[in-house]
């Protein structure tokens, strides 16, 4: 059960761009697989939002509560990802989980602390890259990918750009070839 519910849980937050809190306070009625679609009804800032799910994220989810239902048919909780004892996951569990993963594969040492928001950073930062390696203009598309994030407006998300080497280099080769290398 503990495998089954942070795969699931790492899975989402990694293809998703979901906060933490977010995931971990889904109960079973927040999502709707046959949707793929997921409602967070408190958000940061006590707002609701949809989160659209990819086809294979949808997926992903129902072989877990599959799994879930099978290992754990009588739960003492409504929560969509349980522990092995039927109760909701925990925060504080799934950061250590996440540390003893990341310490096992070698990606934690002490230069390289990885965290688990790094997976909704990633999200957001790959986005803009493949808009950018596409030809997309951001600046058309950021109030969306801000909507989806649950940003409160895009300058919550811009802040992505300066966090990313690889994406601020995309930029500047975009304003290269744009403007033919002025200034």
């Amino acid at each position: 059960m503990r495998a089954a519910s942070y795969e699931a849980l790492f899975g989402l937050l990694a293809v998703s761009g979901m906060r933490i809190g977010e995931t971990l306070a889904l109960e079973r009625s927040d999502v709707d697989l046959d949707a793929g679609l997921i409602t967070i009804g408190k958000a940061k800032g006590d707002r609701a939002r949809l989160v659209p799910l990819h086809p294979t994220a949808a997926e992903a989810l129902r072989r877990y509560a599959s799994t879930r239902d099978r290992l754990c048919p009588r739960p003492r909780s409504r929560a969509f990802f349980l522990s092995s004892a039927g109760t909701p996951v925990l925060g504080v569990s799934l950061r250590a989980t996440f540390r003893e993963i990341t310490i096992r594969i070698g990606l934690c040492t002490n230069e390289v602390r990885p965290q688990i928001h790094d997976l909704r950073h990633r999200f957001a930062v790959q986005t803009m890259i493949d808009w950018q390696r596409s030809g997309v203009n951001v600046d058309e598309r950021i109030a969306t990918l801000s909507t989806y994030l649950g940003h409160v407006s895009p300058a919550d998300t811009y802040w992505y750009l300066s966090a990313s080497p690889e994406l601020m280099a995309l930029a500047a080769d975009r304003v290269h070839d744009r403007f033919g290398g002025v200034g």
